[in-house]
């Protein structure tokens, strides 16, 4: 009896928690003139409260390096130029502004460039400047590359069309005119340029459709339709205007431009440079080239002379040195070379022009393979240049063959063939032997048109041995 009293509380508690198992679950709640059940709805999720932007910090600027620089890039404009972002680094200015005015350059020296701005810790502008100039081909990649681009009024940029060096603008002109396909490498030049200016344009946030047009449609605009275009920043006649244009700019890797009468430093060109800059030239390679086997073809034909040699052979190191910085061709330079020799034989062994059409011909086929790297305008082989050179080393040549020639084809001057129709007068009877007076000199004489008695005057026939013929004068 007591076991049951124990054992029921438990069974109790069992029954209870079976039942509560067993609840039906409770309907959910139902709104008048909705069928069917509603379900909760979640709770809406706090909204994110957006957080003022942060100002841009400004920038101040109150030192500024001017780099002008005019005329076609080569190596020693990417030496000036990187010089002048080096030294705004160094020096602790607050901007470099290259001044620039280009038809273009070598893709190399281009590139270095765009390497240095895109690597500078003080921000770049490019200013095409004065009114009048241009920034074309190699100077639109360079403008796009940098942190601003300013224009004066009456400027333009573009055309930046890549072409190979190697190639006369003549001869580019009739392939376009025959519509022939075009060739391979034209195109791999142009595709990665094109990819090269739309990497920079991207990275500079500027019009990148206009850029990529430049280099395939050779587009070129002025300096408002620059400005319009999101090529240009502003537009500015002179560096007072620059000034007031830029206050204000935001540039993303630095901030906003605050300018205050900044102190401005010009950067020259060193004479070096502007030496290098004139000679780096195809033109002024081949000139040189020709003037130095011009020199050494006088020197050879008369040893002594000194001068035309020391000119010829600085022309030569010189030419040497320019088609070196150009990255010429070995081939091309190693043709030239065969042709001036070929032209040196010519002076020393007749062949009747055949050595001086072979010069020609091999100064012309190494002039067609010297340069084989894409150039980005302004650098190209003048067919007007190559002509006159050629003109000229032929002249040169010609003219000392010709000395060469005559002086073979004169009548000797010495010894004794030299008396041959000089007058003398008979010391002796000639019968037909004797003696003659010729030149102050005595001579053993045969008359051979008779006798001829003491004091007759008398003339040089012949020569036999060191005998003379003589004849009555």
């Amino acid at each position: 009896m007591r076991k049951k009293m124990i054992l029921s509380p438990v069974l109790i508690i069992a029954l209870g928690g079976f039942l509560f198992a067993a609840r039906p679950e409770a309907s959910p709640p139902h709104v008048a003139g909705v069928a069917g059940p509603v379900k909760a709805q979640p709770k809406p999720a706090a909204k994110a409260v957006k957080e003022p932007a942060a100002p841009l910090k400004i920038y101040e600027i109150h030192n500024v390096l001017a780099a002008p620089y005019s005329g076609v890039i080569t190596p020693a404009a990417a030496e000036f130029i990187n010089q002048a972002i080096d030294k705004a680094t160094n020096e602790r200015f607050d901007l470099a502004v290259i001044q620039l005015d280009t038809p273009g350059g070598l893709d190399g020296s281009m590139r270095e460039i765009i390497k240095k701005i895109l690597a500078s810790k003080v921000p770049v502008a490019v200013y095409v400047y004065p009114q009048g100039a241009r920034a074309a081909s190699a100077g639109v990649f360079i403008a796009m590359a940098s942190h601003i681009v300013a224009m004066s009024p009456g400027t333009n940029i573009g055309a930046a069309h890549p072409v190979v060096l190697g190639a006369l603008p003549s001869i580019l002109k009739e392939k376009e005119k025959e519509g022939k396909q075009k060739d391979p490498l034209e195109d791999k030049i142009l595709n990665d340029a094109s990819a090269y200016i739309k990497s920079i344009t991207q990275k500079s946030k500027r019009n990148v459709e206009w850029a990529i047009k430049a280099v395939t449609k050779s587009d070129s605009i002025s300096a408002e339709e620059a400005l319009s275009a999101g090529v240009a920043d502003i537009i500015a006649a002179d560096m007072n205007g620059f000034f007031a244009q830029i206050n204000g700019l935001e540039l993303a890797d630095f901030g906003k431009i605050k300018t205050t009468a900044p102190r401005v430093e010009t950067l020259a060109q060193t004479r070096r440079q502007k030496f290098l800059a004139v000679i780096t030239d195809p033109n002024i390679a081949m000139i040189l080239m020709s003037l130095g086997a011009a020199g050494l073809f006088i020197e050879l034909y008369n040893p002594g002379l000194i001068l035309p040699g020391v000119v010829g052979a600085v022309a030569l190191v010189l030419g040497f040195y320019s088609f070196q910085t150009l990255s010429a061709n070995f081939a091309g330079i190693l043709l030239i070379l065969l042709g001036f020799v070929f032209f040196i034989v010519e002076i020393k062994v007749l062949s009747y022009g055949l050595l001086t059409l072979a010069g020609a011909a091999s100064v012309i086929l190494g002039a067609l393979m010297l340069f084989n790297a894409p150039s980005l305008g302004g650098l190209s082989i003048s067919m007007n240049i190559l002509g006159s050179t050629l003109i000229t080393l032929v002249a040169v040549v010609a003219a000392l063959a010709w000395i060469v020639i005559k002086a073979q084809m004169r009548k000797v001057v010495t010894g004794i063939e030299s008396l041959v129709h000089k007058k003398g007068l008979a010391k002796t009877a000639l019968s037909p032997r004797g003696a003659v007076l010729v030149e102050g000199e005595l001579w053993n004489a045969e008359s051979v048109a008779g006798d001829l008695s003491a004091g007759t005057e008398v003339v040089v026939q012949a020569v036999d041995g060191f005998r003379i013929k003589v004849r009555r004068a």
